[in-house]
């Protein structure tokens, strides 16, 4: 996998919005306002917003070739350096016919986000560069007030000064969904409430020490991608971490029994070498969440063995940490921990 150059004072970093069109609207352009002041000011970088990145909702519903002529122009102007998507939604798997893999390939930058970003991941994995679950514009950089300090953590050692080994260590603070703080520009005052995160990791399943490259994000979105070129094969999921988490919006944890049940179809769960799983957004369904992670992969599968971490900061709970797609990463059930074994940027 090609590793991106780090992010330093002054370069440019392009906005896009590869799946909803929210930061175009009236009501959410505040969003843009506070991401410009903090990256210019607080990190040191000039911001590019792509064309057709706020052009809205109903727009960008209609034109998903443009979506993906804003990536894809971003990707070839050299003087740009990393890529943020705005936010999520649900249907960026309709940019996949106006994809230039080749372009992606030749020109590696930073590439951004979570949730429905989790196809333009794939994406990037099909292209062979390294990029990073987590850091989108409207949820992370953005947040009101301030950047949550673990975020800020993450967003420094991932981009700025990454370490040749870097310990992702959990957050001592946690929130869920009902915890929200709704966009409006009457709300920039209001901090989102956080607890004591009391438990910090939890292994699931397994003993020992494990290693692979980082795979995966938002489980809703493999359904998505499943029978497409953005598929991996079951040669290239062996020996991978596989990363999952769910989204914040009416989880049915129906949905993730019919996937986990498919990657046991495929093959998959026998082939990689662990998983790590992001806090449930959902705290009332936490241990039935867990139960049927264990149920599915432990006792039906017999994966008596495969390392599962869970309580992972990573995706719609917050706070959370940057994740590199395609970096080596080892999980250590014994002493709970996860360490990236390499740098996360150039």
């Amino acid at each position: 996998m090609i590793k991106p150059e780090r992010l330093r004072k002054g370069d440019k970093v392009a906005i896009v919005s590869l799946s909803s069109g929210v930061l175009g609207e009236d009501w959410a352009i505040h969003k843009l306002d506070i991401a410009k002041e903090r990256l210019e000011k607080d990190f040191g970088l000039k911001v590019v917003v792509m064309p057709n990145a706020l052009k809205g909702i109903e727009f960008l519903d209609k034109h998903p070739e443009l979506r993906a002529k804003d990536l894809m122009d971003a990707f070839k102007d050299k003087s740009i350096k990393a890529i943020f998507n705005a936010v999520g939604g649900g249907d960026t798997i309709r940019l996949l016919p106006y994809i230039d893999f080749d372009i992606i390939k030749n020109n590696p930058k930073i590439f951004t986000g979570f949730s429905d970003t989790t196809v333009n991941h794939f994406m990037m994995q099909k292209a062979g560069i390294v990029s990073y679950y987590g850091a989108s514009l409207m949820n992370n950089w953005t947040e009101y007030i301030k950047i949550n300090d673990y975020t800020l953590d993450s967003l420094n050692n991932i981009f700025f000064n990454p370490k040749s080994t870097y310990e992702i260590k959990p957050s001592s603070l946690q929130s869920f969904a009902k915890d929200i703080v709704k966009w409006d520009d009457k709300n920039k005052t209001v901090q989102r409430k956080f607890y004591h995160n009391k438990t910090g990791y939890e292994i699931l399943n397994g003993s020992g020490k494990v290693s692979g490259e980082l795979i995966g994000g938002c489980i809703y979105t493999f359904i998505d991608m499943i029978g497409t070129v953005l598929w991996p094969s079951l040669e290239l999921w062996k020996n991978k971490i596989l990363m999952i988490e769910t989204s914040d919006n009416g989880n049915i944890l129906e949905v993730v029994k019919w996937i986990l049940h498919n990657l046991e179809a495929q093959g998959i769960l026998s082939v990689i070498k662990g998983i790590i799983v992001g806090t449930h957004p959902y705290e009332n369904e936490i241990e039935e969440y867990k139960s049927i992670i264990k149920k599915i992969i432990v006792d039906e599968g017999k994966h008596k063995n495969l390392p599962i971490i869970y309580n992972v900061n990573f995706g719609h709970a917050e706070p959370i940490t940057v994740l590199p797609l395609g970096i080596k990463c080892e999980l250590d059930c014994d002493n709970k921990s996860i360490t990236l074994l390499e740098s996360a940027t150039k």
